[in-house]
């Protein structure tokens, strides 16, 4: 990092006790290295920390540390996204393809990010837009995906997809997956779609359980602009999730639109960092191969 880090967010669920024993190691150790720990005002945690709204963490963070799995380095990713703070995860969740710092070598981690010595890693995001058919528009970023899907009803969804203005498909289903690079290991890798190397200047479209056979995912340019309506149906619920946060119900007469933003997002790691390592360990390849190293 270009610049000395005097500021340190901290993002995670304080009341789990596996995150509140790490975060409880944390903030005395960046004190003792004179640097300020932030956290949101309702962060269940005592002492030694500067309490903000929540807003403000990005802007005043010269690096956020998201500890827990990867949804909370998601959170940490919107926080950060029109500011230029990186972001560090130390995993205490499951799967952990964003978050490759274990406890055991966090604070290793935390001296080599204060001391600028991590792999810094852009990640591009997405910028959903809901545009409701009264004129108002709902915005978020998302580091993963963009879903619309159907909300509290066991009725399927009748939609269409457009690509830069044209025509895609009208579908049938559960909904419908816009995802980043990033993304495509999360949730459009369970509904059958490819995974894209993290920098690859591409998005996919995965439809969510597709009544036809034929309506497989696509890989688009990143330049694309995705649009996604639905189309008249009784009893038609929808909603829009940026990342897993809810973005608004979804109507009939409204406009879903997802473009890849200006804005991008750092992720740091330790040297050495391997995203092909990190397949192999999280998909469980190439166990026992006579090529594995």
């Amino acid at each position: 990092m270009a610049s000395p880090v005097r500021n340190v967010a901290l993002v995670g669920r304080f009341a789990d006790p596996r995150i509140a024993e790490v975060v409880a190691t944390l903030v005395p150790y960046l004190t003792r290295r004179g640097v300020a720990v932030l956290v949101a005002e309702e962060a269940e945690i005592a002492g030694g920390v500067t309490r903000l709204p929540e807003a403000e963490l990005g802007a005043r963070a010269d690096l956020v540390i998201a500890v827990g799995g990867d949804g909370t380095l998601l959170y940490g990713a919107r926080l950060v996204a029109r500011h230029r703070a990186p972001l560090l995860g130390v995993n205490r969740g499951r799967l952990g393809f964003l978050t490759d710092v274990m406890p055991e070598g966090m604070l290793g981690a935390v001296d080599a990010a204060l001391e600028g010595r991590l792999e810094a890693d852009e990640r591009p995001l997405l910028r959903a837009l809901l545009h409701g058919a009264d004129g108002s528009v709902a915005e978020s970023f998302a580091l993963n995906d963009v879903v619309m899907q159907k909300h509290d009803t066991g009725r399927t969804l009748d939609f269409e997809t457009r690509i830069n203005g044209q025509f895609v498909n009208a579908h049938g289903g559960d909904g419908v997956i816009i995802a980043s690079p990033t993304g495509s290991t999360a949730y459009a890798l369970s509904c059958g779609g490819p995974i894209l190397e993290p920098h690859l200047p591409a998005l996919v479209i995965a439809p969510i359980c597709a009544h036809t056979l034929s309506d497989r995912p696509i890989v688009v340019s990143s330049a694309s602009v995705i649009e996604v309506a639905l189309l008249e149906r009784a009893d038609t619920q929808a909603h829009v999730t940026c990342d897993g946060a809810v973005l608004g119900a979804f109507a009939p007469e409204d406009r879903l639109e997802v473009r890849l933003a200006r804005e991008r997002v750092t992720l740091l790691h330790p040297k050495g960092h391997d995203y092909y390592k990190v397949l192999r360990s999280k998909l469980h390849w190439g166990r026992g191969g006579s090529l594995e190293r």
